[in-house]
């Protein structure tokens, strides 16, 4: 029965290897969640709040406004603060320069600053414009009521003034006006705390002498496709939440969008109380967030003409009577996903489930309580890459009671190495007879055959939501552990193929299939481990089976050795912990695993000749 025992654990790992390859490589896109209701596919225009004479209250498509002044011709605000560096166009009082001043593009000595958001062309100057990126920002303004001009409200064309502030900081704000000469002043105010909120008030002021409705809105463009990372595993593109239900959708499904009347290709959300939409990359997010309890319409769109792609969030419509005035309040997020700084926003202002902005995956049971105890630990310890060594240490004392009845399972099933082989004797070439009677000893003896599997099936989750954790977070981006090892979410950089080092020219660039064929250091170490570990037991009797055996490490090194060098560092160190835990529990339960003697015994032999036992006399 050791022979059908060897088969669970081979049937086990190969499926790993298959589950492997197909959560890294075919995994299907992660399909967007919907509110309840009718399907949103089949919502329209009219399923959102309209004005009095049945308009949708939808803002101006930025596709077809006129170009604004040059921005030289208006000037900026600049931005400063510890986390962010950049400015607000005066051209429709849209943030759209924004650089991220904590993190760089490389881990190369001056490496540029990480660039968020980008003009367009008609509001960039020399100052400002970045070769390459594509115009993104955010921009805020208002739908006209029923009876009312388009004209005598701002749009993301309008030109602003600024009326009070010269720098947009922490504790700083600034204040635009605009009047549109009918006697309404609209005013945008911008707050900004020391990491990546912006707080936008919205205001109008009605001097007139009549009621003036108009409804808020802001909204967040990207326009073109943005160079994605285009993992499956990785969600890029459209996240949100509506009342508690996630939303996420990719570039390519905003894209092929039902059309629906007055909107294009859109999907809209109608949020009762509490919700955000925007945009988000890997490590990079940019989102709309109306104040908690703030009911506001969700749109996902795309502008097909102009190739943009856009989150808004619509207010309801307001009236203001004369001699008064109303405001709308929201925040902007734009910056890193780091997950201290998310969650502590879920708490102040209160945006619900911020932190789910960050990419869990499926697994995210077992991702979030992994990566809060990594977090933790790494809290501790000041080094991530220690901080995963314990990490292993950690999980591995957790699963320990099952490793211990798998190993104490494994003992008993060598002591009943005298009596299965009793058994075959008996029962000769009668297979079914000896299956019978094996389960019957098994029973008798309270032996679990299965039991040696259970480790080893529980650490396709771990392995997976580990992997998940290292890839989508942020606090593992250029995170160094010692020596050659100074980001551990990239591949190991090192090469057998110029000795580590040694030799005078460069290794194959990371991420390649190059360098995964070129046996990275860790990748190595890795292999090494996996086999120590295999022979800790003696090799399968079987030929195929053991030859399966004897490729496994190696085939690990060359799979595994592309992916991050965190990963590869809690598999090598899993290894090292499984390794002393089996030896000495079946140690103490009278088996000490003879590991040299297997590695002996494994090696070809050489000898002087082979005896033919009479066949050519």
């Amino acid at each position: 029965m050791e022979d059908n025992n060897r088969n669970l654990i081979l049937a086990t790992v190969l499926s790993f290897l298959v589950i492997l390859v197909w959560y890294t490589v075919f995994a299907p896109e992660p399909v967007s969640d919907q509110p309840s209701g009718q399907p949103l596919a089949e919502q329209t225009i009219s399923d959102q709040p309209l004005t009095a004479d049945g308009v949708a209250a939808a803002p101006a498509d930025l596709g077809t406004l006129p170009d604004a002044p040059a921005t030289e011709a208006i000037g900026r605000v600049a931005i400063q603060s510890p986390a962010v560096t950049g400015s607000i166009s005066l051209a429709g009082g849209r943030i759209d320069d924004l650089m991220l001043t904590r993190y760089q593009e490389t881990m190369e000595a001056g490496s540029p600053d990480v660039r968020l958001l980008s003009p367009s062309s008609a509001t960039a100057d020399d100052s400002v414009a970045a070769a390459g990126t594509k115009p993104y920002y955010a921009v805020y303004g208002w739908t006209p009521g029923p009876g009312i001009d388009a004209a005598l409200v701002p749009n993301p064309a309008t030109v602003w003034t600024l009326e009070s502030g010269d720098t947009l900081a922490p504790g700083q704000p600034v204040t635009l006006a605009w009047d549109n000469g009918a006697g309404q002043i609209f005013r945008r105010t911008f707050a900004l705390d020391d990491n990546y909120l912006f707080t936008v008030s919205q205001s109008l002021q009605n001097d007139g002498d009549a009621a003036f409705s108009a409804a808020p809105y802001g909204i967040i463009a990207r326009h073109g496709r943005p160079d994605t990372q285009n993992y499956f595993v990785l969600h890029e593109g459209v996240v949100g939440m509506h009342d508690g239900t996630l939303i996420e959708q990719k570039y390519k499904a905003i894209a092929e969008l039902d059309p629906i009347e007055r909107e294009g290709r859109a999907q809209v959300y109608e949020v009762s109380s509490n919700g955000w939409i925007g945009f988000t990359d890997k490590y990079w997010m940019t989102t709309l967030a109306p104040a908690p309890g703030q009911a506001f319409t969700a749109v996902v769109k795309y502008a097909e003409g102009a190739d943009i792609y856009q989150t808004e969030a619509r207010f309801p419509m307001q009236t203001v009577q004369p001699g008064t005035q109303l405001s709308a309040d929201s925040y902007l997020f734009a910056g890193a996903k780091v997950w201290e700084v998310v969650r502590s926003y879920e708490e102040n202002p209160g945006i619900q489930r911020f932190v789910d902005s960050i990419d869990w995956g499926w697994f995210y049971f077992l991702t979030k309580p992994i990566f809060r105890l990594l977090h933790w630990l790494h809290g501790i310890i000041g080094n991530m890459g220690w901080a995963i060594i314990a990490l292993t240490f950690v999980l591995k004392t957790l699963v320990f009671p099952l490793a211990r009845k798998s190993y104490i399972s494994m003992a008993k099933m060598k002591e009943l190495q005298p009596q299965m082989e009793e058994l075959k004797q008996r029962t000769g070439d009668d297979r079914m007879k000896f299956q019978k009677e094996v389960m019957e000893l098994y029973k008798r003896e309270k032996v679990n055959p299965a039991a040696g599997c259970l480790p080893i099936l529980l650490q396709v989750p771990i392995f997976f939501s580990l992997y998940k954790v290292i890839f989508v977070t942020i606090e593992l981006r250029h995170a160094p552990w010692i020596g050659w090892v100074q980001d551990l979410s990239a591949p190991d950089p090192s090469s057998l193929l110029n000795l580590f080092g040694l030799l005078p020219y460069a290794a194959p660039a990371q991420g390649t299939l190059l360098h995964s064929l070129s046996l990275p250091a860790l990748a190595i170490l890795l292999g090494i481990s996996m086999w120590m570990q295999q022979k800790l037991n003696p090799a399968p009797a079987d030929p195929t089976q053991k030859m399966i055996f004897a490729w496994m490490p190696w085939i690990f090194m060359f799979m595994l050795g592309g992916f991050a060098s965190g990963l590869v560092l809690y598999w090598i160190t899993n290894n090292l912990i499984t390794i002393l835990q089996q030896y000495t529990i079946m140690t103490m339960h009278g088996h000490r695993p003879d590991m040299f003697g297997n590695i002996k015994s494994s090696l070809p032999r050489r000898g002087k000749g082979t005896k033919t036992n009479g066949a050519g006399k």
